[in-house]
């Protein structure tokens, strides 16, 4: 399977990448290491956002990178995304250049709307209270960033398919990725294949499961449980066993036979060095059949908005069923 996948337009994104939402409170080191860790050991793609607060220390890890000649820029692929707060057609110019000053970079690779759901803005840090967004308006404002050279290439997270469809029809640059929540437990099979029919790259967030999600939630204020040990499956230690690799391994290199982008987070050096080789073994048909087996469907999906704001759940613009 290719290390790259093609984006409309012929841009391309590098297959596994760096995640670096959800590091707890006051960590700052430990981003900054896994970021220095993982450019080291060859990653090349590194997904941020506004609301991750790790723009700031990733933007002083890559001008070292980039001053001291090390690396190039054209060989990064950098993702960050618009906030809530952000998700209107006259705050989306605002919100990129806070990032891109952030990043200390000129442009970003791929910029995304993080929700469709808009939430107030009351200042650039602070979210009010959600109302229903003008996605093509917003959209709108999207594609000038790429005009304007900010961004490469835009796309969504978050968003289902009644929602992308609306945003291809009025688009004139069209939707070159979406991000979403997909684990063995949570596949999401008909919105991955429309988004392959409609040439558009889908990028896999939480693929492990998130493991310690909880305590890293609760230190920003949210009861939220930890989700089920899918590292512990014995289904996946099974196959695993089998090939002499990890079950994160096996998890990654299920998705990216898939054609889906991984960004899995980790701040351990082994772990980092494990998630990005995966390249040197290809999982059989049977073994594929047998982790689709483990789908769960929308009673699989750890992070569904409404658990932060249960108002969420009626509001117009809410991405999942319940």
């Amino acid at each position: 399977m290719a290390k790259y996948q093609t984006m409309i337009g012929g841009y391309k994104i590098p297959s596994v990448g760096l995640g670096t939402g959800t590091f707890e409170k006051g960590k700052e080191e430990v981003v900054e290491n896994a970021v220095n860790a993982a450019l080291e050991l060859g990653y090349r793609h590194i997904d941020t956002a506004f609301m991750y607060d790790t723009e700031e220390i990733i933007g002083r890890v890559l001008k070292r990178w980039l001053s001291s000649g090390k690396i190039k820029r054209e060989d990064l692929f950098i993702t960050t995304k618009l906030p809530n707060q952000g998700v209107f057609a006259d705050k989306v110019e605002l919100f990129l250049k806070r990032s891109l000053e952030l990043l200390q970079l000129d442009y970003v690779d791929l910029y995304l709307i993080h929700t469709p759901i808009a939430m107030e803005f009351i200042d650039i840090n602070t979210p009010g209270k959600p109302v229903v967004a003008d996605h093509v308006a917003v959209w709108k404002a999207m594609e000038q960033q790429v005009d304007a050279g900010r961004a490469k290439t835009i796309g969504l997270s978050n968003f289902n398919i009644k929602q992308i469809e609306k945003v291809i029809q009025s688009s004139r640059i069209k939707p070159a990725s979406l991000q979403i929540e997909l684990t063995v437990c949570l596949q999401q099979p008909e919105l991955v294949k429309f988004c392959h029919d409609n040439d558009i790259v889908v990028v896999s967030y939480s693929s492990l499961g998130s493991p310690g999600i909880g305590k890293i939630l609760a230190q920003k204020g949210f009861d939220m449980p930890d989700g089920p040990n899918i590292l512990g499956d014995e289904t996946l230690k099974k196959i695993g066993a089998k090939y002499g690799k990890s079950t994160a391994q096996v998890i990654l290199r299920f998705f990216i036979q898939k054609n889906i982008v991984v960004i899995p987070k980790s701040s351990n050096p082994t772990r980092l060095e494990e998630n990005f080789n995966l390249f040197d073994f290809s999982l059989s048909m049977d073994d594929v059949k047998e982790i689709e087996n483990l789908d769960k469907g929308e009673s699989g999906r750890l992070f569904r908005l409404s658990q932060f704001i249960p108002s969420l759940k009626e509001h117009l613009d809410y991405p999942y069923p319940y």
